[in-house]
């Protein structure tokens, strides 16, 4: 019987290659070449900012410039830069000397994250606490005190007792750990929280026996503590195929990947880092739309112009396509509709399942469309949102689509590699989204129809929703609402899209980590309050979830 299905599974195949023609082999052959280049190790993942991002935005701009598109990025080149916030560090210009011994960053000292920034020369002693000169605060008692409390947040604890010292006129806070209880108080990196008023330092147990071992004697501290922002920079590569038409329709993918995983996106449960290739996710997609950009270069599709962009900062919270919405390089009051390809590379051969979304995001798609395909089973998905590039261009009212080719066990984890892409299933998506644009290319501007909202993500899940849509690119304190979910928690309150949620019931939070963290605290039927910062204004909402 297995042998009867190889052999019928076989035919399959070979019929379908002789069904093949000389041109579509072609296009499978560069879909081959640019997927096995984009998801080659050399990229290392085809992080953002990367030096494997600046490898693959050179081969996209150089395919791009090969099929005859206009640049359309900054400065008459294919890229667009935008910053992407990427914690903070401590600037080496930070320093410590007590008694005109230089102290070493990390094996004798370091600040906490929530530290301000300050410069500090003063005498002061461990066993005196005196107004306008540095106190030291040994953690032993709290923590002892608290080894059994399971409510008991170190970080929150000390914050406390920096603020009452700040309050008493303490210009600094030197904190120490004398107990056998480990602390671990780190700088992180990427915490957001509020500065405190004095600088906040760690004393190493090291530092505490070489530099203070006499707790009575006074020091001469010369302190000087500098916290400055990290950045690093991403790239949006943007060619133009101008047919001198009225409206544009923009082609688009997201080229980036997650790197070595990095940035904590990885389903990766290994330790040790590995190159996350990312074939299907998104070479396959931004190899679908370089072999676009060459068909319609090709073609008699002229009453649109076509703007093709491959992204980065997708994989950060589209980063890369939000910024390109807010900074377009040509006038989106002309865009017609947006494509968007992410994750096309794993068509089931036997199911042929093709995932549409963006199906309500205008009336011509209902007229347009069909489910009922001779090749795709076809899903449709109505809503204009989701975890990819196209939720950015519905936020501005334009009609999208996004196609998808299914998840697999292979998302977001090392193993996506170019040898699982299906080349022929994926030029089958090509030529259907090809068959799209023929369809409507003879069509007045599409109209826009606002849809039902939908979970951005597939793999968190929680008790309870405020219906906001995180903007992933703020860098301050608080979570900024980018849009507002119609009918949910947040709107019947009164939130509204710029809005910075800082509080929910008692409970404070810094960035989206802690704010998903605490919405776990709440079930459905509680009521209780949020507070939001509007432009200078802060103002408490009450709702019930």
């Amino acid at each position: 019987m297995k042998y009867i299905f190889y052999c019928l599974l076989l035919t399959t195949q070979i019929v379908t290659a002789q069904k093949l023609k000389k041109g579509d082999k072609a296009v499978i052959t560069n879909l081959q070449n640019h997927i096995n280049y984009l998801a080659n190790d050399a990229l290392e993942g085809r992080r953002t900012g990367s030096k494997g991002e600046k490898l693959a935005y050179e081969y996209i701009s150089n395919e791009f410039f090969k099929a005859g598109l206009a640049p359309k990025g900054n400065d008459a080149t294919f890229l667009q830069g935008f910053d992407v916030n990427d914690g903070k560090m401590v600037s080496n210009t930070s320093h410590l000397f007590i008694n005109d011994n230089d102290l070493v960053m990390d094996k004798d000292y370091f600040p906490l994250d929530f530290s301000c920034n300050a410069s500090l020369n003063a005498v002061g002693s461990i066993a005196l606490q005196e107004n306008a000169s540095p106190w030291f605060y040994d953690i032993k008692e709290m923590l002892e005190t608290n080894k059994n409390n399971p409510h008991f947040n170190l970080t929150d604890a000390i914050k406390i007792k920096v603020a009452d010292a700040a309050k008493k006129r303490a210009t600094g806070f030197f904190i120490f750990n004398s107990s056998a209880m480990a602390d671990d108080l780190t700088f992180n990196p990427k915490v957001k929280s509020e500065l405190t008023a004095i600088p906040v330092i760690y004393i190493t147990k090291a530092g505490k026996e070489k530099y203070l071992k006499d707790e009575t004697a006074s020091q001469d501290i010369q302190l000087k503590i500098s916290i400055v922002d990290t950045k690093r920079v991403g790239h949006n590569v943007i060619g133009y195929l101008d047919n001198h038409a009225a409206n544009t329709i923009i082609i688009g993918a997201h080229y980036d990947h997650l790197g070595y995983g990095e940035d904590h996106n990885s389903l990766y449960t290994g330790t040790t880092p590995q190159i996350h290739n990312g074939a299907d996710d998104n070479a396959s997609g931004t190899a679908a739309v370089i072999e676009l950009s060459k068909l319609l270069k090709a073609s008699k599709l002229k009453n649109n112009n076509y703007l093709f962009i491959c992204f980065s900062g997708e994989e950060l919270g589209l980063f890369g396509s939000k910024y390109f919405t807010e900074h377009p390089t040509i006038d989106m009051a002309h865009v017609n509709y947006m494509i968007n390809l992410d994750m096309v590379g794993r068509l089931n051969d036997s199911t042929h399942g093709l995932n549409i979304g963006g199906y309500g995001t205008s009336p011509v798609w209902g007229q347009t469309l069909s489910p009922h395909d001779k090749f795709f089973k076809i899903k449709f998905d109505s809503s204009g949102r989701g975890p990819s590039d196209h939720t950015s261009f519905y936020r501005k009212n334009i009609p999208v689509l996004f196609f998808f080719t299914g998840i697999h066990s292979d998302y977001h984890k090392p193993t996506d590699d170019a040898d699982k892409i299906n080349y022929t299933g994926e030029w089958m998506v090509v030529k259907y989204i090809y068959s799209l644009l023929e369809d409507t290319n003879k069509k007045e501007k599409l109209a826009f129809a606002k849809t039902r909202e939908s979970a951005m993500s597939s793999t968190t899940s929680f008790k309870v929703a405020l219906g906001i849509m995180p903007d992933y690119t703020f860098s301050g304190i608080g979570v900024r609402a980018d849009g507002i979910s119609e009918g949910k928690v947040a709107q019947r309150a009164g939130i509204k899209a710029g809005d910075v949620i800082i509080q929910l019931g008692e409970y404070k939070f810094s960035d989206l980590q802690t704010y998903m963290q605490t919405l776990n605290k709440f079930n459905v039927g509680d009521a209780t309050k949020v507070k939001v910062k509007r432009g200078n204004e802060e103002l408490v909402f009450d709702i019930v979830f």
